[in-house]
C-alpha cells in the first residue's frame, strides 16, 4: 500500500473541495479546478481534509492510489499559493519578449522564435532575460517552462541558452591549444 496515499490531504482556509461523481472540484483564491478520479479510487472530503481510498484490491488501484493523492494536493496547493518557474536567458543577443498572448524568443537562430501562451499560465518578462511562468496547475507550468527551455537548452562551453533558476549546468574546459 502507498505510503502517500495514506496520507490525508489538509485544505487550508479559503480552499472549498467538492466531490461528485468521481469528479474531484477544488476552488481556492487563485482560481479553481477539476480533476476525475479513476474508478477504482472513491475520493472523500472530511470535515478540514481529502481522504483517498481504493475502491478495490487491484493493481491498477495500487498504482493510481499514491498519484491521485498527489494530483489532488497539486490541485489544492496551485489554487492557495500557485506554481512558479523561473527561466534565466544567457548569451549575446538572446532575449525574450512579451507581445500579447505570444513571447518572442530571440535564441541565436537566423528567425524569431514566437510561442503562444497556453490558457490558465502568465508570463512575465522581466528585463528580456528573465521568464517567470506562473500557474495553478503544477504539470501545465512545468510543461510551459520545458517547452521554451527547449527551443535552446544550455550549451556547456560559453553557458549560452535557456535554464532553470536554479538548474546547476557544468561547464567544460574548451580545448586546448598546444
Amino acid at each position: 500500500m502507498s505510503r502517500i496515499g495514506k496520507q490525508p490531504i489538509l485544505i487550508p482556509a479559503g480552499v472549498s473541495v467538492e466531490t461528485a461523481a468521481g469528479t474531484v472540484s477544488v476552488k481556492g483564491p487563485k482560481g479553481e479546478t477539476a480533476y476525475t478520479a479513476p474508478d477504482c479510487i472513491t475520493v472523500q472530503v472530511e470535515e478540514n481534509s481529502v481522504v483517498i481510498s481504493r475502491a478495490d484490491g487491484s493493481r491498477h488501484s495500487a498504482a493510481m492510489f499514491g498519484t491521485v493523492r498527489s494530483i489532488i494536493n497539486n490541485m489544492v496547493i496551485g489554487v492557495n499559493t500557485g506554481y512558479k518557474k523561473t527561466l534565466l536567458i544567457n548569451g549575446g543577443g538572446y532575449k525574450a519578449q512579451l507581445k500579447g498572448t505570444e513571447v518572442v524568443l530571440s535564441l541565436g537562430y537566423s528567425h524569431d522564435i514566437i510561442y503562444k501562451i497556453p490558457e490558465g499560465i502568465k508570463l512575465d518578462v522581466q528585463g528580456g532575460t528573465t521568464i517567470v511562468v506562473e500557474g495553478i496547475d503544477k504539470q501545465s507550468v512545468g510543461q510551459v517552462a520545458a517547452c521554451i527551455r527547449d527551443y535552446s537548452p544550455v550549451e556547456p562551453y560559453k553557458g549560452k541558452g535557456v535554464r532553470y533558476s536554479d538548474e546547476q549546468v557544468r561547464r567544460k574546459e574548451g580545448k586546448a591549444v598546444a
